[in-house]
This record gives C-alpha cells, sequence and structure tokens, in this order.
C-alpha cells in the first residue's frame, strides 16, 4: 500500500479529514505510522496485539515515575512508545485489511486508559491531585462531544484543535524529561514542574474543546 492509498483510507476512517494537508505534527505523526506500521503488517503482527502492547506501556509509566530522576526519564520513554503503538495499531489495520468498528472502540477506550495512567503518574510523582483530575475531566470531555456530535450526524471531525492526542503526549513526554532534569539539579522543584505540566494540559483542553464546541455547532446547526 502506498503512502496515497493509506493516506485516503486514513482519512475514510477519520471522517475525511485527509492527513496530508493536516498540520506538520499531525502529518508526520501518520506518516511514520504507515511506515512502521508496513513493516509490522509484513510480519503478520495483529491490531489488537499492538494496542494491547501500548496499554501495558502506558500502565507501566506510573510504576517508573517514583524511582526518581531515572524513573521519570523512563516514564518520557515508555509515553512514546505507547504513542507510537496507539498511532501503529490503526496503520496495521488498515495496511493489512483488518479494519473493524471493535477495534475502533478498542483503540479509543485503551487511549482513555493510556491518558489516565499518565496522569495519575504526574500525581504519583507531585503534582496536585485536583490538577491532574481536571486535565483528565477536560480530555475526556474533549473526545466525548466529538464522539457524540459524530453520532448526531456530524460529517468529520469538525476542526483539528490544540487539544489532539499529540499534543497530549508532547505535554507528557515534556513534563517528565524537564521533571526527571529537575530532580538531579533541584529536586524540590520537581512537583512545581509536573503541577505546569498538568496546567498546560488543561488549558490546552479546555481551549481545544471550545474550538471544538464552535465547529459542532457549525456542522450541526
Amino acid at each position: 500500500m502506498t503512502w496515497d492509498q493509506y493516506a485516503e483510507a486514513w482519512a475514510g476512517l477519520h471522517g475525511g479529514f485527509d492527513p496530508r494537508r493536516a498540520p506538520v505534527l499531525v502529518r508526520g505523526w501518520v506518516r511514520l505510522a504507515y511506515r512502521i506500521g508496513s513493516w509490522l503488517g509484513a510480519r503478520r503482527v495483529t491490531p489488537f496485539t499492538v494496542t494491547l502492547a501500548g496499554v501495558l506501556l502506558c500502565l507501566a509509566v506510573p510504576l517508573a515515575v517514583p524511582a526518581g530522576a531515572c524513573g521519570l526519564a523512563l516514564g518520557a520513554a515508555l509515553v512514546l512508545l505507547a504513542a507510537a503503538a496507539d498511532g501503529l495499531d490503526g496503520a496495521v489495520a488498515v495496511i493489512t485489511g483488518r479494519v473493524s468498528r471493535a477495534g475502533y472502540v478498542y483503540d479509543s477506550v485503551a487511549d482513555r486508559i493510556g491518558e489516565a495512567a499518565w496522569l495519575a503518574a504526574f500525581w504519583l510523582a507531585g503534582a496536585p491531585a485536583w490538577l491532574t483530575v481536571g486535565a483528565g475531566a477536560a480530555s475526556w470531555l474533549h473526545e466525548y462531544v466529538r464522539a457524540r456530535a459524530a453520532a448526531a450526524g456530524m460529517p468529520d471531525i469538525g476542526v483539528v484543535t490544540v487539544g489532539e492526542r499529540p499534543t497530549r503526549v508532547a505535554v507528557t513526554v515534556t513534563g517528565l524529561i524537564v521533571a526527571s532534569l529537575a530532580a538531579v539539579v533541584a529536586p524540590g522543584w520537581v512537583p512545581l514542574v509536573l503541577a505546569v505540566a498538568v496546567a498546560v494540559w488543561l488549558i490546552l483542553q479546555l481551549f481545544g474543546l471550545g474550538q471544538l464546541t464552535v465547529a459542532v455547532r457549525a456542522a450541526l446547526r
């Protein structure tokens, strides 16, 4: 399957949104998934196997971060690997012709479980509980609004907001890496660094929710 064929198939599964016209971050993300997914598909790796691997990697993040600077750095690496798996399960499904409605549901559930695990890791490492809960609720609401709008007849994804999943991954990885550095030079700053990261997550989700709400109103008016 060529990149153009994959992009067209991917667009059909994402409300007609063409990744070839997406912002650089999203476009690069999808193209990388296509290349690795082609490699995995050639070796008969199933989409569900990739999804399960991603969930397990996410669940390992809260177990890693209490180990100090090394644990925080390991957590960042685990998030990157889990994020890669999140993009790869769909890629493998498209490339191998195993796209299914059940797989779509599994992937969405896996995403929410993974993000909850990342936020739990922030809390365990020192971020305020109320802030992590707020960030999780905001990102859940972001995805819920889009899902309900699609069920109500919105013909596409509405809009690519500033609070999409790649943004959450970037905030999580950056926060954990900076916190790991702080744990070496100024351990007392780690909770503050993590709190700032979670606050950025929350703010971006709220802005994204605003963008999505405007798009949904326009689409369903």
